[in-house]
């Protein structure tokens, strides 16, 4: 490769890198000679501008170039402020619904997290509930920021938990008990210990069969019909102990069946707001509103803490809810804890036909959101703020 053409290669890296790093067009960039790390359009020429001419200084400008052009955009990016609909209607004494955007911050190493831990609560910054509309954001909100919106129709919340039915008949649990004693047997006793702890396992399984189902004959008979249902369905059938001895005997196990604890669940929460913007000012809360939930609820194009790359995405934001009354917590509603947006709808024709402003703006909008909490509710969550401040969660 020519001097020239290294000279015209290396113009054009340092036009790329000007370009989509500063605020600046191609005019400035040719009234400041091509100088890319020109100390009044770039700051990054304090960082390399020592090293204008090296190795050094290319790679790390190539490197730079690289991690701005995947990172600088998303992850890095962030921008608050409080969006509200209606726009005037909030006051000292109004009910509202806070919703507060946050970053998603991973359990980390220990992969998991105690019940009631406090990491993920609905505690901290106590962001302005009220705030004029002059002083309300007019752009959009990028991994951080407030909306407030009015307590949507039809409040409810709905908790949970997991129950199974469970069935154990005699026979499997006789079964499981000398399982669990030949699983116990102590073999530091020398083997002849180890024969005779067997032998005593061995001898309660059967003195229990025995008891369970009324004598010798009736324990051969159902031992006999469930060896030989297992055997008949290794030829394709669907043959059950109890189905043989319904046919045979008119009478069948009893499944001892149990309800059982199976595990918390996880919340939802769906709201529906309807939005009838009635002025210029307050349209403009509304788009924004609507693109910060799709903006915030959307999985984000970079790796996690490590810098992954492009092979990876990245956790999207969270959302803490809060009833308000003014600038304090509702005094009687449910609680939230931290909640991914699952879903974001929006109709744009609220009254069933196509009616716009002349802006563009649509007459009236429905926004639908889903929300889910991320973690389960536990009883020690009733013993701490937020979970003693009304009904709790």
């Amino acid at each position: 490769m020519s001097n020239s053409e290294e000279t015209n290669n290396q113009n054009n890296a340092d036009l790329q890198f000007f370009l989509e790093n500063t605020e600046s067009s191609y005019d400035e960039f040719l009234a400041n000679d091509g100088d890319v790390f020109n100390k009044n359009q770039n700051k990054n020429f304090k960082k390399y501008g020592a090293y204008a001419g090296t190795e050094e200084y290319d790679k790390a400008k190539a490197q730079e170039l690289e991690n701005r052009k995947r990172l600088g955009r998303y992850g890095q990016k962030k921008r608050g402020g409080v969006l509200r609909y209606p726009l005037e209607s909030l006051t000292e004494h109004t009910d509202y619904l806070q919703i507060d955007i946050e970053k998603y911050v991973p359990i980390g190493s220990s992969y998991i997290s105690s019940p009631g831990d406090d990491k993920r609560y609905v505690f901290g910054s106590d962001r302005p509930g009220r705030k004029s509309s002059s002083r309300l954001s007019n752009k959009p909100l990028v991994n951080d920021g407030t909306i407030l919106l009015p307590i949507p129709s039809n409040l409810q919340d709905t908790n949970n938990v997991q129950y199974d039915s469970s069935t154990l008949n005699g026979l499997a649990a006789a079964g499981v008990q000398a399982a669990e004693g030949v699983m116990n047997i102590d073999l530091s006793k020398g083997l002849g210990g180890a024969v005779d702890q067997f032998g005593s396992v061995l001898s309660e399984a059967k003195k229990q069969t025995i008891s369970g189902v009324g004598n010798v004959a009736a324990a051969t008979d159902t031992i006999t019909k469930f060896l030989a249902s297992k055997a008949v369905n290794i030829f394709g059938a669907n043959v059950t102990t109890n189905q043989l001895l319904a046919r045979g005997n008119g009478e069948i196990l009893n499944p001892n069946m149990e309800l059982l604890f199976g595990g918390p669940t996880l919340r939802n929460f769906r709201f529906s707001f309807k939005m009838t913007p009635r002025n210029e000012k307050e349209a403009e809360q509304v788009k924004l509103i609507i693109r910060a939930f799709k903006r915030n609820m959307a999985p984000q194009a970079q790796g996690g803490t490590l810098g992954s790359g492009n092979w990876f995405l990245k956790t999207p934001n969270v959302f803490k809810l809060r009833y308000r009354t003014g600038r304090k917590n509702h005094p009687f509603l449910n609680r939230f804890k931290q909640c991914f947006l699952s879903d974001v709808q929006t109709t744009y024709t609220g009254e069933g036909t196509y009616a716009t402003y002349d802006d563009g703006t649509p007459v009236s909008m429905i926004l639908d959101l889903s929300f889910k909490e991320i973690q389960p509710i536990y009883d020690i969550d009733y013993d701490e703020k937020p979970g003693t401040e009304g009904v709790g969660y």
